[in-house]
């Protein structure tokens, strides 16, 4: 009997039911920001042990610093995960690269997490007159790894117009491909996408142009400048086939969750803003009767308040700014970071049509201005959200985008990242025994070694 030389990466899991059984995290990666915060020093990863029965858990044990300024590190993935175990996948690569873009500036970092996982190293650098000479895109968004290459969202093209798209890398030597998008239809604004893999179908959200938000919001935008569409594509063809307009008092719609299970062609999206009343909502996507529909599902509403930044004076309140969602692997609970008032909230969505509000913290916010229950002082508010792949613990950090930062939290935003741990019959408290200090650096997006619920796709029921 002949001895097999090839070994599957062990975080690789064919159901998301398999990947929840699988070891706890011990690293999260978290991207760190100085651009646009008066800090003059380039952005970084951090790497936090996570692990409680280490020596140095809840802390930063180390930084991959950037060579160049003004990069702003945000939204950044693996370059290969469970996708790979699909049909048309390529089961040779394994979780071992970070993909890391700069959203102001077009650059792509690879750090090799394998060597010394604790210290990661850059190991290529991809400039912006790459990016753009292959591709025409710039200022990168959402990075997933899909079973036949390296995919990224972009907002815009060289000049900050649009239209945004998506572009690929190619798996082995992450080299640019090109865009995406064979027929792009009327399809102008991006920001998030994500797919059903064995229905062979994408869906894509909106925010705006590079343009319109680089420098901050301006209200006289929100009417006609920022999206607040959801697209269908047909993943093989590249081309899009449907377009729902999520309510036209809505806009930007952001952050897309399909659900976990494959045979299900389903999921939820937040609409950050409602021009009509401030509140925020989420929407459920879905396929029936042959066609795609969204229906409301969660409606957040604005606090009243008198004691506000200068750009929500006009409206003597605090709107829930619903900026992430995150939807734990069993699909049973979608976990939702209210950035303006200070909340993540926990809702049951066994019955997606009708959640279920399960449990809430406070945490910062220009409403509640809620400190860490072990006294840490909390500037900001709940932003990106991160679930564990057995949904027990959410990883939560606070920084939106820099230039945003600034506008609604004006006092200065101090990057912090937290631990809420998740009850499985549904309830959440904050963990009093990890707060991570940023320092006059901000926090944005985590990613957990091993993978994460917002990470990974799979082919299996």
């Amino acid at each position: 009997m002949g001895v097999f030389s090839f070994k599957r990466d062990p975080t690789f899991y064919p159901s998301p039911k398999m990947a929840m059984e699988s070891p706890p995290e011990d690293l999260a990666y978290v991207a760190g920001l100085h651009t646009k915060t008066g800090v003059e020093k380039p952005d970084f990863i951090a790497v936090v042990d996570v692990n409680p029965d280490s020596e140095t858990y809840s802390k930063i044990i180390y930084k991959v610093e950037l060579p160049n300024f003004n990069d702003e590190l945000h939204h950044f993935g693996w370059n290969a995960c469970s996708s790979a175990l699909c049909p048309n996948g390529r089961p040779d690569v394994e979780r071992r690269y970070l993909v890391v873009p700069g959203l102001r500036s077009s650059r792509i970092y690879i750090i090799d997490t394998k060597q010394n996982p604790r210290q990661p190293q850059i190991v290529k650098t991809i400039e912006p007159k790459e990016v753009v000479s292959k591709t025409g895109y710039t200022r990168l968004h959402t990075v997933h790894c899909g079973p036949d290459g390296i995919y990224i969202s972009a907002f815009g093209n060289e000049t900050g117009d649009g239209p945004g798209g998506i572009l690929m890398l190619d798996h082995y030597t992450f080299d640019p491909l090109g865009k995406w998008e064979i027929d792009r239809g009327d399809q102008y604004l991006a920001y998030d996408f994500w797919w059903n893999l064995p229905n062979e179908v994408m869906v894509s959200s909106e925010w705006a142009t590079p343009n319109t938000i680089e420098d901050g919001l301006k209200l006289e935008h929100l009417k006609d400048k920022y999206g607040n569409r959801i697209h269908f594509w047909d993943l093989r063809r590249r081309r899009k086939i449907s377009s729902i307009t999520l309510g036209e008092e809505n806009r930007m719609a952001l952050e897309l969750r399909p659900l976990h299970n494959p045979t299900k062609m389903m999921g939820f999206i937040n609409m950050v803003v409602s021009l009509k009343d401030l509140s925020s909502s989420i929407w459920l996507w879905f396929y029936e009767d042959k066609k795609w529909n969204a229906e409301k599902v969660i409606e957040i509403p604005a606090e009243p308040a008198e004691d506000v930044p200068e750009i929500l004076k006009p409206f003597k309140a605090v709107p829930p700014l619903v900026t992430d969602i995150d939807l734990s692997l069993d699909d049973k609970f979608l976990y939702v970071s209210l950035w303006g008032i200070g909340e993540v909230r926990q809702y049951d969505v066994s019955n997606p049509f009708k959640p279920i509000l399960t449990g809430k913290v406070k945490l910062g916010g220009i409403f509640h201005r809620e400190d860490h229950p072990a006294g840490h002082k909390l500037t900001g508010a709940p932003q990106m959200l991160e679930v564990s792949r057995d949904g027990k613990r959410v990883y939560v950090t606070n920084s939106l985008y820099s230039t945003w930062d600034n506008e609604f939290y004006p006092e200065g935003l101090k990057g912090w990242m937290v631990k809420l741990n998740a009850n499985k019959d549904g309830g959440l408290e904050v963990d009093k025994d990890f707060f991570v200090d940023f320092g006059e650096g901000r926090a944005h997006q985590v990613r957990l070694k091993g993978g994460d619920a917002s990470s990974d796709s799979y082919c299996y029921p």
